[in-house]
């Protein structure tokens, strides 16, 4: 029998009492290894009120305890890496090489949030006026959600409560049902860490679960990262509330490359960008912009370097990407390969009916290249959400720009060539929040803020770095005076708004 996942609730892992469960499956097999809960309401109603109880107290801890507790858990989250990779590589599919660099990553997020004494840092200007000071002061909201997805179950997590709750907020965490293994692995180490009990919530389920706690009044502020129409439902939903709400959403990531780039590090980058994790995170490379007739030849060098690639289980060392996380996933992947070509495209390479041996029920999906794709076509307007890659051809660095920046998402892109003169004119001209200069993936680390633009965010801050700290907290600002003894004699009620 599969185990039932459970909910962490008040420092405690709790079975649900729900009568509705979720399969969890195993990408590369298929075979159901967990049942996730559908929580029912007043479980969820159990965490917001454990995770109210606690931030009235937590927020009173002095900032620097708060950073030992978060070092602690750093430290924790370090010595069982491979564990929980092992466990993300199983419900993912992920190799375990990407596994146990996604777990980095969302390390990387705390030990920048083991810095928030600096970062909590007010501002004071004495003298404003006569006798008069002022100071500003970051003060947590209360309680914070994350709603997150399938594709990064450590990461992104560790991008959203690590810092909220180092802010003197308490967190509830919803994770995809698809793969809820990880965050309950995050949330062991969080109690081993021993943070105060009900810090951290973690309930599951789907849209029901997601709407009780965007429309509860005691949720002050939302974390989102997925897909399009779910983010924009969250959004709405959320700031009808008139709640805080930051919603990193879908993405359709260029790389241009231009005529003097190195040839070899274009083609291996491209390669690796697109089929990476399968494809299935927001910053991969879907589209390459090749400019200029010179550029032509390299489809069919790049053709080959991808046809080099295999999909296989997590474990196997020498598979470059694994599984789709579910059949439906294939499902949609193939359906647009397919209208491409019917639309006029090239499928060079085409990775419908991949088959691995021992394993015939994963979700594969080979590396697929699609040339001559147009604007108007269905694997450029979508996001594909799997090893593909779609090649465009432009003449020049102009008609790029405006390709790229015609697009509505503007996640990331990057361009590739020699020249600084045309990096710089891109990273100027351009729409788009983050921009690499020959690096395919340009994901920032914590300490700047994952700045995804136009239709790939909904809100004001973004997630990690100093947008983060700003997110969790608002400001607080004293302005005070003190009356040396006697002044108080002949003076007069001050009927203005000046400061004197």
């Amino acid at each position: 029998m599969a185990k039932k996942v459970p909910l962490f609730i008040d420092g405690q892992f709790v079975d649900s009492e729900t009568h509705e469960w979720i399969d969890v499956t195993n990408p590369a097999t298929n075979t159901v290894i967990a049942e996730c809960p559908v929580t029912p309401d007043a479980e969820i109603e159990r965490a917001i009120a454990s995770a109210k109880a606690a931030q009235k107290h937590w927020r009173e801890i002095a900032v620097p305890e708060r950073a030992r507790y978060l070092m602690r858990y750093q430290e924790l989250l370090k010595a069982h890496q491979e564990a929980i990779a092992q466990t993300l590589a199983e419900e993912t599919g992920k190799t375990f090489t990407d596994a146990k660099g996604e777990v980095w990553r969302g390390i990387e997020v705390v030990e920048h949030a083991m810095g928030l004494p600096t970062h909590l840092m007010g501002e004071t200007l004495a003298n404003v006026a006569a006798n008069i000071d002022t100071t500003s002061w970051r003060q947590p909201l209360g309680v914070c959600a994350g709603i997150t997805p399938f594709n990064f179950p450590a990461m992104i997590p560790l991008w959203m409560f690590p810092l909220a709750i180092g802010c003197g907020n308490a967190f509830v965490l919803k994770p995809s049902e698809q793969d809820p293994l990880t965050p309950m692995c995050l949330a062991e180490l969080f109690a081993q860490a021993e943070f105060p009990a009900g810090l951290l919530q973690i309930v599951h389920g789907r849209k029901a679960q997601v709407d009780a706690l965007l429309k509860h009044p005691d949720i002050r502020a939302v974390s989102f990262v997925g897909s399009p129409a779910a983010g924009q439902h969250i959004y709405r939903t959320a700031t009808a509330q008139f709640k805080r709400v930051q919603c990193m959403v879908g993405a359709k990531n260029h790389m241009v490359v231009m005529p003097d780039a190195d040839k070899q590090q274009v083609i291996d980058h491209l390669a690796g960008a697109a089929c990476g994790a399968a494809g299935q995170r927001c910053m991969a490379i879907s589209v390459a912009v090749l400019v200029g007739k010179q550029t032509r030849s390299w489809v069919d060098e790049l053709h080959a370097a991808m046809a080099k690639l295999r999909p296989g289980p997590a474990t196997d060392p020498a598979a470059a990407y694994g599984p789709l996380i579910s059949r439906r996933a294939l499902t949609r992947v193939e359906r647009i390969i397919g209208e491409a070509a019917r639309e006029g495209a090239k499928i060079l390479l085409d990775g419908r009916g991949c088959s691995v041996a021992g394993f015939p029920e994963g979700n594969w999906l080979g590396p697929t290249l699609i040339d001559e794709v147009t604007p108007a076509m269905s694997c450029y307007r979508e996001e594909i959400f799997g090893p593909v890659l779609a090649v465009m051809h432009v003449a020049d660095l102009d008609q790029a720009i405006e390709r790229v920046n015609s697009n509505p998402y503007g996640n990331g892109t990057s361009i590739f060539t020699a020249s600084g003169a045309a990096a710089r004119k891109y990273r100027q001209a351009i729409e788009v929040g983050q921009i690499g200069v020959n690096l395919p993936i340009p994901v920032p680390l914590p300490f700047f803020a994952f700045t995804g633009s136009k239709g790939s965010f909904y809100g004001d801050l973004h997630a990690y770095g100093k947008d983060a700290v700003r997110f969790y907290t608002e400001t607080k600002t004293v302005i005070e005076r003190w009356f040396e003894t006697g002044t108080a004699a002949g003076s007069r009620p001050n009927m203005t708004i000046n400061l004197r």
